[in-house]
């Protein structure tokens, strides 16, 4: 049996997502933009905390929404008109959109013998700086005994078009990253400034086993297919997408045996460089699925 338990801790607000055997286990913190805080499958986990690496500087498993990744000084033109987002990377650039501090609520849970689910939202009904649309946000989460998808629904509830693009930013972890790999198809991959700014798409052919080996990664690629896999000296994952059209983002933070694999929509820049951006008109809605699965293990 699958169940879902709300759970309050210091006045923050969580749901703890299990199987009765606690073979299988993730925790939402709603409170953090309802993001996946753990991940747990067998005695592996996936995903899980990391002392001193403080949310505030790891955006660890936040959804990113309007934006992912960065806008160059929080500047953007839309319909020839200027925006001006507030710039949360210690004043430089805008960082990873406008939802993963905020609180979302719990809508509907369901459970079962073989998987449970949860519906959270968060509804913007005010216009934000930079940003001065409406819209809801929905995320739903399914665990069963050895994947999680997470199901995320966009809707214009305002009377204009907005500019968008969607990410996802889970840290996984592994006991010697030294020892872990990627594989995923790319012939292409965006070339950045020193800023972490989109400047241009460049050719580059990646290996059919991209080993991580002491790379220090902050680099994104155009993906030719929806799948990518991760195989560490204990498990083996594999992450994929409804959709054809994906970008990657790797990083390995320093100090830190976890790598971000990211899945985004669009790249850095994203509003001004229209890589991936696409528009949102009133009352419609654009939904994308992302699923982690665990294999042969």
């Amino acid at each position: 049996m699958y169940t879902v338990e709300e759970i309050t801790e210091n006045n923050f607000s969580f749901l703890e997502l299990k199987n009765t055997n606690n073979t299988a286990k993730a925790r939402i913190f709603l409170d953090e933009g309802g993001r996946l805080q753990e991940l747990k499958f067998k005695d592996i986990f996936l995903i899980k905390e990391q002392p001193n690496f403080e949310y505030k500087v790891s955006y660890a498993s936040s959804i990113l929404f309007p934006f992912a990744s960065r806008i160059r000084e929080g500047k953007y033109l839309f319909q020839e008109k200027e925006y001006q987002l507030n710039c949360n990377q210690t004043g430089e650039n805008a960082l990873h959109g406008l939802v993963y501090n905020q609180k979302f609520e719990l809508i509907s849970k369901e459970e079962s013998t073989d998987f449970c689910a949860v519906t959270i939202a968060y509804k913007e009904t005010k216009e934000i700086k930079g940003f001065p649309y409406t819209y809801e946000i929905y995320a739903t989460y399914i665990l069963t005994k050895n994947e999680i998808t997470l199901s995320l629904k966009i809707k214009n509830t305002d009377s204009k078009t907005y500019p968008f693009t969607l990410g996802w930013h889970p840290y996984f972890l592994s006991d010697d990253l030294t020892k872990s790999s990627l594989r995923f198809k790319s012939d292409q991959k965006i070339e950045f400034d020193t800023s972490l700014i989109t400047k241009k798409i460049i050719d580059h052919k990646t290996e059919a086993e991209f080993n991580i080996e002491d790379k220090q990664l902050d680099d994104c690629f155009i993906l030719k297919t929806n799948v990518v896999q991760f195989k560490t000296p204990s498990y083996q994952i594999e992450i994929s997408t409804d959709k054809k059209e994906n970008y990657l983002q790797l990083y390995t933070p320093k100090g830190f045996s976890v790598i971000a694999i990211e899945p985004m929509t669009g790249v850095s820049n994203s509003f001004n460089n229209k890589i991936g951006l696409q528009f949102l008109a009133p009352n419609e809605s654009y939904a994308i699925t992302w699923n982690v699965k665990l294999i042969n293990n």
